[in-house]
């Protein structure tokens, strides 16, 4: 428990404060449902209109993380800084490029997203987009196991993954979908234009909200009786198949 707390966890109110006005990115700040009061007030004031989740929870949670006086408020803090998808979309058009971007949709396993994020690298994927709730934080072990490439490659969090899809479409973007129910596999997909695929969590897949978002839902034909793929494993081959016609494309 104490390395964790010294490398993942910020507690108390005005220690949190302090962080944010040095400039440091929370993935989540959890505050005790019962707290209140000015210091209280000043946090939440600041948290106004940011990016970064904050959660009501009971105490008992937050003793569960720490038994240290943590005033009800204990933050957890991001090994990366987020970036805004709008303009990581624009900058790729204003470099003449073509924009490949995975979206996860309630991946919440650290080692998975990791994963992904650096087949995603490999792949040459403009940017991975995120929802701020019901998403794994970018903490130690998921730096660790993309080998670097969430330092590398611009992350997004979404608020509402529904308009972010839509924001992605109306931009000129391919959205498709990833999963068993697809009719068409991705050797029938064309992956050579403005493109983004969504992954589903590992358990569920994909959220109706989502399928219904995409343009195109696609498969990966297997052989096998097991009948489906780890999420990270399925993004590497969706990710190297969409960059070799990409490649064949000249994008």
């Amino acid at each position: 428990m104490e390395q964790r707390e010294r490398t993942e966890y910020i507690f108390g109110i005005r220690a949190v404060i302090e962080a944010l006005k040095a400039g440091k990115v929370f993935d989540k700040i959890m505050i005790r449902r019962d707290a209140g009061g000015e210091l209280l007030k000043e946090l939440t004031d600041m948290l106004k209109g940011t990016d970064m989740f904050v959660q009501r929870v009971p105490n008992e949670k937050l003793n569960r993380i720490t038994l240290k006086n943590h005033q009800g408020v204990i933050g957890l803090t991001s090994e990366i800084e987020y970036q805004q998808i709008e303009e990581v979309i624009q900058a790729v058009y204003e470099r003449g490029e073509t924009p490949f971007i995975v979206v996860l949709d309630g991946v919440t396993d650290v080692r998975n997203f990791g994963a992904i994020v650096r087949s995603a690298e490999c792949a040459g994927v403009h940017a991975v987009v995120v929802p701020i709730k019901n998403s794994a934080p970018a903490n130690a072990v998921a730096v660790k196991t993309s080998a670097g490439a969430m330092l590398k490659v611009p992350i997004c969090r979404s608020r509402d993954l529904y308009r972010t899809l839509r924001y992605l479409r109306d931009s000129g973007l391919t959205v498709y979908g990833a999963s068993e129910d697809g009719t068409d596999t991705i050797y029938d997909a064309g992956f050579n234009t403005p493109m983004a695929v969504v992954m589903g969590a590992e358990d569920v897949g994909l959220s109706n909200m989502v399928q219904t978002s995409c343009d195109q839902l696609i498969s990966i034909p297997m052989m096998g009786t097991i009948g489906s793929l780890n999420v990270s494993v399925a993004a590497g081959v969706i990710l190297f198949e969409a960059m070799k016609k990409r490649k064949e494309a000249e994008l």
